[in-house]
């Protein structure tokens, strides 16, 4: 009897999966939408009667229901590469002729091109032929395991009829319609609403309840697929990822030279706005993998693939205000509030200016007719402004001359075009700050979002950073919507904060000029917030990567009173501001010693070596110069490997660099 059932549950969940695949990617549907409907019905009654017999692969489980407690990161086998961008006719032959130079042929290349999707990137890896985890782009390096969030799109199947390794690269994306219906239930809630439908996209896989995530009807197409399977051109390749029953979309093109590729780029930009969902260019691949392979890559492009960017779409609108934002570091970006009109699929309503010279540069007054422009970008620009068409009614923009929190008077410091309130006790500054040092990339803080840092901050229980380590339960349940729940959460991410590695710390501060990789320099460079705090300029300009400008901005950091108060909070609190002794090298083997690496490696990612240099005193840089001691080779290393010999700089395999370094060390010749 059960054999019986479980025949007819396979077979109604390959019938229905058909039936999704035809739908949904074929755009071509062969049943009604009521027989489709009576035939996932009798399949949920089925798996409801015999939940012991419900398939894997059933099409019933893409309707999530399980709320996650967060993202786990997941570092890329293989990094997920961006692709450089052209903007015209020139710059696709300028590509081609390129080429053609660094492989020494005049003939023909036969490229690939596909429409680029206005999505999110994602990398999907199958083992034994079912799913097994997708992790988004995140910085290329490394991503957040949306694994749940994308197991709800119809358009990928759980699994395939392909059993060896695989990972697969691809694009999620939201169609108009489904975009147009979310912004209208989001209206009706009083809520935000999203930008566009990338936005609607990106915001929806961050989302911990997988159920609204299914609501959100999110679709895939896939592109790129790494395998031990053997193909000898990517048009190959992506026949192969439709065959084994992934979303191809059907409008990828094979061209046999860069004239017929502008002149397919050129027809698509003319219909785009035909398609049910957003592109903004086109990617053109070379269709040879043997020579995709010769070509190689620089450390952020493919240099066998380029985007073609559609002219950005112009509109023109009345500027009706200008708002002024105050930033963590106290700085004033006016901002340009417009009357809303419809750009690039998307509704605009306000547009970043960047500085009170742009206005100047722009003759903006308020009530201006101008032009916006979006293209590639999410903001949208002011391109001009149309004095003709002006009544005499404008009025002008008044630079401010007090912060428009605080009212502390501006500075505008001389080096700079920025206009910065100096009062680092602005309520502005101090949100800004709090929900900087509070986010992902830093102390990352579960449940301290801006929402909560806005309330705390206007209620007087946070000032600064510091105080976030000494908020009371008591305190917090007595703010409206704060349930107990909510408060166990935040003060559980609160404690977990304190054992971040020193590297984040430094970064949550806020400290001008210091990014992630600064950050990571400096806590390698002093393994302590109090050595580091007591620093020199000397020593701090002298460190490769740091400089003048960086130096001189930690430097007025740890001169200010206010801050060195709140460092003292930090530490009172037991938040670590020391490297671990075992996280430093008692041994700096490479000290000194400054290293490029090119090609893919066989036991190393490429943040992996980069992180085992810096580790044990070595300088990483991405360009090779007369200062490089050594390159280390992987496979197909490019360009540098040529650069590197002309330049005489000592070239080591992995295994050469490992026997070498690991085991013998070496220090710089003075």
């Amino acid at each position: 009897m059960k054999r019986k059932i479980k025949e007819q549950l396979d077979e109604l969940v390959k019938l229905i999966s058909y039936h999704n695949y035809m739908y949904y990617v074929e755009n071509n549907p062969v049943i009604s939408d009521t027989e489709y409907d009576l035939l996932y019905k009798q399949l949920v009654n089925l798996e409801l009667e015999h939940p012991e017999l419900q398939n894997e692969d059933s099409p019933t489980l893409k309707v999530g229901g399980t709320v996650q407690k967060g993202f786990e990161t997941v570092e890329h086998q293989i990094p997920m590469l961006s692709i450089e961008n052209t903007y015209s006719r020139e710059d696709l032959t300028s590509f081609d002729n390129r080429l053609k130079k660094s492989i020494n042929t005049s003939s023909d290349i036969q490229y690939v091109v596909e429409l680029k999707y206005d999505g999110v990137a994602i990398s999907l890896i199958y083992e034994n032929g079912k799913l097994t985890k997708g992790v988004s782009r995140g910085d290329g390096q490394r991503g957040d395991d949306i694994t749940e969030n994308i197991r709800t799109i119809k358009t990928l199947p759980l699994v395939i009829d392909y059993q060896k390794p695989i990972e697969l690269r691809g694009e999620i994306y939201m169609r108009k319609d489904d975009f147009s219906r979310l912004n209208k239930e989001k209206k009706k809630e009083g809520v935000p609403l999203f930008a566009n439908p990338r936005n609607a996209t990106s915001g929806s896989l961050k989302m911990l309840d997988t159920k609204i995530v299914a609501e959100r009807n999110l679709q895939l197409f896939v592109y790129q697929s790494f395998t031990e399977q053997k193909h000898s051109t990517h048009w190959e390749t992506l026949k192969f990822i439709k065959e084994i029953g992934f979303p191809v979309n059907p409008n990828n093109w094979l061209s046999e030279n860069i004239s017929d590729v502008i002149e397919f780029c050129n027809r698509w930009q003319d219909k785009k706005n035909l398609l049910p969902y957003n592109i903004d260019g086109m990617v053109i691949k070379v269709n040879s993998l043997d020579l995709q392979r010769m070509l190689g890559t620089t450390s952020k492009f493919p240099r066998w693939a380029v985007a073609y960017k559609f002219p950005a779409e112009q509109v023109t609108t009345t500027l009706n205000e200008i708002i002024v934002q105050v930033g963590r570091t106290g700085t004033l970006t006016p901002v340009a509030i417009l009357s809303p009109v419809t750009v690039g699929g998307s509704t605009v309503a306000r547009a970043s200016l960047h500085n009170f010279d742009e206005i100047e540069r722009l003759s903006l007054k308020i009530g201006d007719t101008v032009l916006i422009e979006k293209g590639g970008e999410i903001i949208p620009k002011i391109v001009k402004n149309i004095p003709e068409l002006r009544t005499g009614q404008e009025t002008t923009i008044v630079v401010p001359t007090v912060c428009p929190v605080c009212e502390t008077p501006v500075i505008n410091e001389t080096k700079e075009v920025a206009i910065r309130c100096p009062n680092i006790r602005c309520p502005a500054q101090i949100k800004e700050r709090i929900i900087y040092f509070a986010s992902r990339k830093c102390m990352d803080i579960e449940g301290l979002g801006e929402q909560w840092v806005n309330i705390l901050v206007d209620k007087g229980f946070l000032s600064d950073y510091g105080d976030i380590y000494f908020l009371k339960k008591e305190d917090l349940l007595q703010i409206d919507g704060m349930a107990e729940k909510s408060v166990n959460n935040l003060l559980e991410g609160i404690e977990k904060s304190k054992k971040r590695p020193l590297s984040r710390l430094i970064l949550a501060l806020g400290i001008r000029h210091i990014g992630e990789r600064a950050s990571i320099i400096l806590s390698e460079k002093f393994h302590s917030l109090e050595v580091l705090a007591k620093t020199d300029f000397e020593t701090l300009s002298s460190i490769f990567e740091i400089g003048q400008v960086t130096a001189e901005s930690v430097l007025n950091f740890f001169s200010l009173n206010e801050n060195i108060m709140v460092l003292k909070k930090l530490q009172k609190a037991g938040v670590n501001t020391t490297i671990e002794d075992e996280e430093i090298s008692l041994d700096k083997v490479l000290d000194g010693l400054t290293f490029v690496v090119t090609g893919t490696l066989k036991n190393y990612t490429r943040t992996g070596i980069n992180e085992f240099i810096r580790k044990n005193g070595g300088n990483v840089s991405s360009s090779l110069s007369g200062k490089t001691d050594y390159l280390i080779v992987g496979t197909d290393p490019g360009s540098k490997l040529q650069k590197a010999e002309k330049l005489n700089i000592n070239i080591l395999d992995e295994t050469t660099f490992e026997e070498t370094v690991v085991k013998n060390g070496f220090k710089k010749e003075k």
